[in-house]
């Protein structure tokens, strides 16, 4: 099965109403099977369609994209991409970064968490304003706790941002979601930046955390699953949103199909629900489909 597409996924990937598809599988126009009684779809039939009915002209073809992951780190992508065997690289520094490789086609796919102040929405908007036209599809791949990391038994009695005053904060680097949440957070509860102080920025959740643990820092804002990690204690304050930003034409090779196969499997299903402040019910989730 995961060699077919469904109607519906046909759909979301073509930009079409499923009547459309429907009424192209029965033209005989697009490759499909009946053999399970449902209609569906061959993934590289599909993929060698869309080639031949790709018109160039004179427009120059986009540079190969390299089978490298890139943007924010997360755990149980970290992990998926391991067990997958699909041969994929990754270079998780943050979401700006992923974002800025991606369009420079450094890369297949970019994680990405980052909150418009303006719309409450997730990722979408930052997409838009660069790969509106881009043949790039938005997936949804978990909902993960954030908050405040804090020592094991929380000796100093923090609660929330308000009791960060004066005390040391391990940040994250500017270009990460997280600390552009943060910062948007800090401004909301009205705490100055003069009112907290700062450590060298971290360059991962892993390096937030460890901050707080070795005592380098009084808090962190991080993932609950980092805690839960290194055996600390978490203050939740928000749930954020982590989608991949993927190449439309990558999707359906074989490294990316190797990756979300993983996530069909039990294994996979069981390692979600052994991580702390995850939520996978709405892994794959089409949120915005550009081209």
């Amino acid at each position: 099965m995961d060699k077919f597409l469904t109607t519906k996924e046909l759909a979301d990937l073509l930009r079409l109403k499923e009547r459309k598809v429907y009424d192209l599988a029965a033209a005989g126009e697009i490759p499909c099977t009946r053999a399970t009684g449902k209609l569906l779809f061959p993934r590289e039939e599909i993929d060698s369609w869309l080639a031949q009915h790709t018109e160039l002209g004179d427009v120059p073809q986009r540079a190969s994209r390299p089978g490298v992951v890139l943007g924010s780190h997360d755990p149980l992508l970290e992990w998926a991409l391991r067990e997958s065997r699909s041969g994929l690289a990754s270079y998780l520094d943050s979401s700006r970064d992923g974002l800025d490789r991606f369009a420079a086609s450094e890369g297949i796919a970019t994680g990405l968490h980052i909150l418009d102040p303006q719309t409450g929405d997730w990722n979408e908007p930052a997409v838009r304003e660069s790969f509106s036209r881009e043949p790039v599809v938005l997936v949804e791949w978990a909902k993960r706790q954030r908050g405040l990391i804090v020592a094991s038994g929380n000796p100093l009695k923090i609660k929330s941002l308000g009791d960060l005053r004066q005390r040391i904060v391990a940040p994250r680097q500017a270009t990460s979601g997280s600390q552009m949440l943060l910062e948007d957070l800090l401004v909301e509860a009205g705490i100055a930046a003069d009112e907290i102080k700062l450590i060298p920025p971290a360059r991962s959740e892993t390096d937030a955390a460890l901050a707080v643990q070795e005592a380098k820092a009084d808090s962190a804002f991080g993932l609950c699953a980092l805690a839960s990690q290194f055996r600390l204690d978490f203050i939740p304050l928000v749930t954020e949103r982590f989608d991949l930003l993927i190449d439309r034409r990558s999707y359906f090779e074989p490294p990316l199909q190797a990756l979300f196969a993983v996530t069909r499997s039990s294994a996979f299903g069981s390692k979600a629900a052994d991580i702390p402040g995850y939520d996978i019910s709405a892994l794959g989730t089409v949120h915005f489909n550009g081209g």
